[in-house]
C-alpha cells in the first residue's frame, strides 16, 4: 500500500503567540480558561498568610489563589492558524517572567480593573516600551462602578491609537471579541510599519 499525502496534511499550522497581561486580580486566568478550546494549564497556588504584607487584596479581598508561572491556553483558529494564549502572573515579585512569556508575541490584551485601575499603569508601560501591540481591557467584575471607554482612557493617560474595550472575562464570547480586537490592532500597526 502506497501512501500519498495531500497538501492539507503537509501544511503545518502557524502559531500566533498573544499574551494575556494585567495587575494583580483582574482576571487573566480567568479569561484564558474560558475562550481556550483546551483544559488551560494553570499555576495556580492558595493565597497564604505568608503573602498578607505582600499582596495588595484591597477591592478583591475574596480572592484565594493566585498565578506563580503562568496560565496557557489554546484557540485553533483553522488549520493553518493556532493562537496560543499566555497569560502573565500579576504581582510584580513575578514579573522577571515577563519578558520571556512576550517574547514573540504579536500583541497583548491589558486586562484592567477599575476598582484598582493604579495596577494597570506597570502592564501598559511594559507594552509601551517594548512596543509591543496591545489593547486594554476593562474587565467589567460585578459591582464595580461603571465607566465608559473615554473616561477610563482619559484615566490610564492612553494614547489615542490604543483600542479599549469593555469585556467580561469569564464569557467565551466577551473574551473572542477581545481577542480578535487584538488581532485586528496588531494587524493594523503592520501594515502602518510596512509602508
Amino acid at each position: 500500500m502506497v501512501f500519498v499525502a495531500s497538501d492539507d496534511a503537509l501544511t503545518v499550522p502557524t502559531a500566533v503567540k498573544i499574551v494575556i497581561a494585567g495587575g494583580f486580580g483582574t482576571g487573566k486566568t480567568t479569561m484564558v480558561g474560558s475562550v481556550s478550546e483546551i483544559p488551560p494549564l494553570r499555576t495556580e497556588e492558595l493565597l497564604t498568610e505568608a503573602g498578607v504584607h505582600v499582596d495588595d487584596l484591597a477591592g478583591i479581598e475574596g480572592k484565594e489563589t493566585t498565578t506563580v508561572a503562568l496560565d496557557f491556553g489554546r484557540i485553533t483558529i483553522s488549520p493553518q492558524i493556532v493562537l496560543y494564549l499566555f497569560g502573565t502572573p500579576g504581582q510584580n515579585r513575578f514579573w522577571f517572567m515577563w519578558d520571556e512569556l512576550a517574547h514573540g508575541a504579536i500583541g497583548a490584551v491589558v486586562l484592567v480593573d477599575t476598582r484598582r485601575l493604579d495596577a494597570s499603569f506597570p502592564s501598559i508601560d511594559f507594552f509601551e516600551h517594548r512596543r509591543i501591540p496591545f489593547v486594554v481591557a476593562v474587565n467589567c467584575f460585578d459591582g464595580a462602578q461603571a465607566y465608559t471607554v473615554d473616561e477610563v482612557r482619559g484615566a490610564l493617560d492612553l494614547d489615542p491609537a490604543i483600542p479599549v474595550v469593555l469585556c467580561d472575562a469569564r464569557d467565551r464570547e466577551s473574551s473572542k471579541s477581545t481577542l480578535i480586537g487584538l488581532i485586528r490592532h496588531s494587524m493594523s500597526r503592520l501594515e502602518h510599519a510596512a509602508r
